[in-house]
């Protein structure tokens, strides 16, 4: 890595940037790995700096977004979300640089992003790299990883992802714990989703997603409160207790009381008596939602064309060559003429 940096070579920016990678890759697999503070990686975050610092200065954008993404795995590996944040506020990934770095880039300020509680910008950061990211065998383990994150942050938008992408063959063993949390947080069923949580705890902390669908207990129970205000003109606290799995008939009015007020549900509480009496529900077609969705999916064809637009490349010199072969063929008709 040292001597990489003594050259100034455009020749050599794809080298330094492997070299980076590996690096980093080695100080990982050393003891203690992260999580733990006293881990290998945090000593190389001064190196990797510095790198930064020179590829900037010296327009080197292979390692510039190489070492930018190494960075965001070295602060969210240690739990340092702060320090990635202030990471992508400070810096400018290069606009041209390698598709899978993108890629790389986008995942990460996704999950840096739905750690902070931004979903929206969290599903659209993630979105954009498992559309850009390879769907064979040739990124199966980043594939994967994205459409975990990406399938937590939609359920904690209060979204159901598509059945069809755990009929993927790539992807169908890999979610099946996260199919079995969909169904679970789809139906409200808050027991079977502490089961489900139970079950898979290991593989949900070997993936990171853990934390997130902690939070998801709440959106279970508005699901479920949902639910039972669609079936039940009427029900009693004492049903919604013994439907959602609730202790005590306050908690259940505070849930139900909560998902009014939040708009989940309309509904009235009557507290003398204790039940809920739903309202009748309005037309959704009569509001600005339906309009927004479909603005928001031209926007994103909108972008898929800005952004093949300016990765096309173009010969160098290519306009000179039309030009004499038009100049050959005039020549060759004045001759025939």
């Amino acid at each position: 890595v040292d001597r990489v940096r003594e050259y100034n070579r455009r020749t050599l920016d794809s080298l330094a940037a492997k070299s980076y990678f590996y690096y980093h890759l080695f100080h990982e697999q050393l003891d203690p790995k992260p999580p733990s503070k006293q881990s290998p990686v945090i000593a190389t975050r001064s190196k990797l700096l510095a790198a930064l610092r020179s590829a900037v200065l010296r327009k080197d954008n292979d390692t510039q977004s190489a070492v930018i993404v190494l960075l965001l795995r070295n602060y969210i590996s240690t739990a340092d979300i702060n320090q990635a944040d202030l990471l992508v506020n400070q810096t400018s990934f290069p606009p041209n640089a390698p598709n899978n770095q993108v890629c790389r880039y986008l995942y990460y300020l996704g999950r840096i992003r739905a750690i902070q509680l931004s979903y929206t910008a969290a599903h659209e950061h993630l979105t954009s790299a498992t559309r850009k990211s390879p769907t064979n065998n040739v990124a199966a383990g980043f594939y994967q990883s994205a459409m975990k994150l990406l399938i937590v942050v939609e359920l904690l938008m209060g979204d159901i992802p598509d059945r069809a992408i755990f009929r993927q063959p790539s992807l169908e063993r890999a979610l099946y714990p996260y199919f079995r949390l969909v169904q679970a947080v789809r139906v409200g069923d808050l027991q079977g989703f502490v089961r489900v949580v139970e079950e898979n705890v290991t593989q949900f902390r070997r993936d990171g997603t853990y934390t997130l669908i902690l939070r998801l207990r709440q959106n279970v129970i508005k699901t479920g409160v949902r639910m039972l205000s669609l079936s039940y003109s009427r029900i009693s606290l004492r049903d919604i207790c013994l439907r959602l799995g609730v202790e005590s008939e306050e908690s259940a009015e505070y849930i139900v009381a909560k998902a009014i007020r939040d708009g989940v549900i309309e509904a009235t509480l009557d507290h003398e008596h204790g039940f809920m009496e739903s309202k009748q529900a309005g037309d959704i077609y009569a509001t600005r939602e339906p309009a927004e969705a479909f603005h928001e999916r031209i926007k994103a064809c909108l972008s898929i064309h800005d952004e093949c637009v300016m990765a096309m490349r173009y010969p160098m010199n290519k306009h000179r060559q039309e030009l004499k072969n038009a100049q050959e063929a005039r020549e060759r008709e004045r001759e025939l003429a």
